[in-house]
């Protein structure tokens, strides 16, 4: 039996934080499945780091499509999660669903990767208290609001939770990720 990853997102997410996992697992030998709030084809930017500007800029990137809405998920059937960034996670955080789901993979010590602003999501669903992560650096307020220490780092792991602060860090963020689930839940 494949062991299967659930990514959540939606539009306006951050295109390599979203296909660098899906990518990245599939060839490692996990089924990874993409949840947004509808199954539709889904919109992601590109977010880049240019001189003269005061923060990153946007652009349109790729599309992709949903597997599945959250409303159809059911967490239980899925080893670990993962949470792009981007702007996607600032409306997504309210779903209802979403924080459903969120909160099943924390209650059940599941690994969980999340990147970027991914924290925005994890932080509504009350999942983030008590815990260290990393976020894009502009986050550090919201972290600490809700009530975790924000670390500036390319792979931060607390227990089973793998953030990093943007795509330039995938590589420790996915070795480290990767790491935890080959010792939780190889593939098969």
């Amino acid at each position: 039996m494949t062991v299967k990853i659930l990514l959540v997102t939606g539009d306006a997410a951050e295109s390599l934080e979203v296909l660098y996992p899906y990518q990245r697992l599939l060839e490692e030998g996990y089924a990874v499945e993409i949840a947004a709030p509808a199954k539709k084809k889904l919109r992601f930017v590109v977010h880049d780091f240019e001189d003269g500007f005061d923060t990153y800029t946007e652009k349109p990137g790729y599309t992709w499509p949903a597997d599945l809405a959250f409303d159809e998920v059911d967490p239980a059937g899925y080893a670990a999660l993962v949470i792009p960034g981007g702007r996607a996670p600032e409306y997504l955080r309210n779903n209802r669903d979403l924080q459903r789901i969120v909160g099943h993979f924390f209650a059940e010590g599941k690994p969980v990767a999340q990147i970027c602003h991914g924290p925005l999501i994890t932080a509504a669903a009350g999942a983030l208290s008590g815990r260290r992560t990393a976020a894009y650096p502009a986050l550090e307020p919201d972290v600490a609001a809700a009530g975790a220490e924000y670390e500036d780092g390319d792979g931060v792991v607390d227990g089973a939770l793998v953030s990093a602060r943007a795509w330039p860090d995938h590589p420790t963020w996915m070795r480290a990720f990767i790491d935890l689930l080959r010792k939780t839940a190889p593939p098969a």
